[in-house]
């Protein structure tokens, strides 16, 4: 399985995650939480371009501005922003790649709450090192342990950790 943003989202938050959703496993689709992000992600910013995909990343929607290129990343809380800020990284540093420089921001609209976020060379290391750390789990036979945090509780994996 090819790394993506929603990959290194999950790393954040749980390794066992990550494992997962490299075997094609999702999320109970019927999870509250689920349905309220996909209705925040179809209803908000809807004079923007939204799900652009590029490569193998797909990111929320793009900003309209003058001067730069912005991404966005639209999420329904600002609860999981470290996870966030490292999936957008992700798609900055792959266009980059590609030449094309841009500017990110994650978006809260329930909160009304903005997180402008810019690609660093710590930032890069940082994805390389996180990227070395997903292929080692994707790559093992057996899925990391149950390792509960501060997220399980509203998890869409729960049931595969706790059942």
């Amino acid at each position: 399985m090819e790394i993506n943003g929603t990959l290194m989202w999950y790393y954040k938050i749980c390794k066992r995650e990550v494992w997962l959703m490299s075997r094609n496993i999702v999320p109970d689709q019927k999870d509250t939480n689920i349905d309220i992000g996909r209705f925040i992600h179809e209803t908000v910013y809807s004079r923007n371009k939204k799900e652009i995909e590029f490569g193998n990343v797909k990111f929320d929607v793009i900003l309209n501005t003058k001067d730069e290129l912005v991404i966005g990343e639209t999420k329904k809380t600002s609860k999981f922003q470290e996870a966030s800020q490292m999936q957008l990284l992700y798609y900055l540093r792959e266009l980059k790649k590609a030449g094309i420089n841009a500017k990110g921001v994650l978006l809260y609209p329930e909160e009304r709450k903005r997180v402008e976020v810019e690609l660093t060379e710590e930032n890069i290391l940082t994805l390389e090192k996180a990227e070395g750390e997903i292929i080692l789990i994707i790559d093992s036979e057996v899925s990391p342990p149950v390792t509960k945090n501060k997220y399980c509780r509203s998890c869409g994996y729960r049931e595969y950790c706790y059942a």
